[in-house]
């Protein structure tokens, strides 16, 4: 199983990261298997980042073997949507960017991709109107829909299956939008989908 993230895919979390213009093609990056955190059990703040920052997505997936798929039957290769949460150490992502390394010590360490509990995407009408949002300890801290992406879901499965084979089971993180920020022991997470609560944790 593979964890497919897409970075900078919500114009108002670009301009608040600074990070402008915005890209021309989707900027992917992968996290491996022990990424993944589900079933509501809690996140751990790891002793290596003083700064884990929360980024709720839209995740999607994968139901059908895929290759060089294009954007018009891209809708055949997913069955499924839930909240996650790329979890990001911030400072040493920084650190990593000042010195033109590679992202991945900042995004795939255990326990960063965070999953809430699945809802068939026959559900909706469009995958290009999911309104979604993250509340920390009941407030609202991010809200969007992915009619505010960049590169819309058929757009990304196209191209990440330029370069990589899609297998059943495979989830991809679709960005996030604006109002990211550092997370504190004690927090809890709730993932929604329209009134729809898919997601739930703590912080410890």
């Amino acid at each position: 199983m593979k964890i497919f993230a897409v970075g900078w895919n919500y114009p108002k979390h670009n301009a608040e990261m600074q990070n402008s213009p915005s890209p021309h093609q989707p900027v992917l990056f992968i996290k491996p298997d022990s990424a993944l955190l589900k079933d509501g059990k809690p996140f751990f703040l790891p002793h290596f980042s003083s700064q884990i920052e929360y980024e709720a997505e839209l995740v999607f997936r994968i139901c059908r073997l895929g290759k060089n798929i294009a954007p018009q039957f891209a809708s055949r290769y997913y069955d499924a949507v839930t909240v996650g949460i790329d979890l990001t150490a911030r400072d040493l992502q920084k650190q990593l960017q000042a010195a033109g390394s590679p992202w991945e010590l900042s995004k795939a360490f255990d326990g960063s991709a965070v999953i809430g509990d699945f809802i068939p995407t026959s559900s909706f009408p469009s995958m290009q109107n999911i309104p979604f949002h993250l509340t920390i300890n009941d407030e609202v801290r991010q809200q969007s829909n992915s009619a505010n992406m960049l590169f819309s879901l058929h757009e990304i499965i196209a191209y990440i299956s330029r370069f990589f084979t899609l297998k059943i089971g495979d989830l991809i993180f679709t960005g996030t939008p604006e109002g990211v920020g550092p997370l504190k022991i004690n927090d809890l997470l709730r993932g929604y989908i329209g009134d729809n609560k898919l997601l739930e944790f703590h912080i410890k």
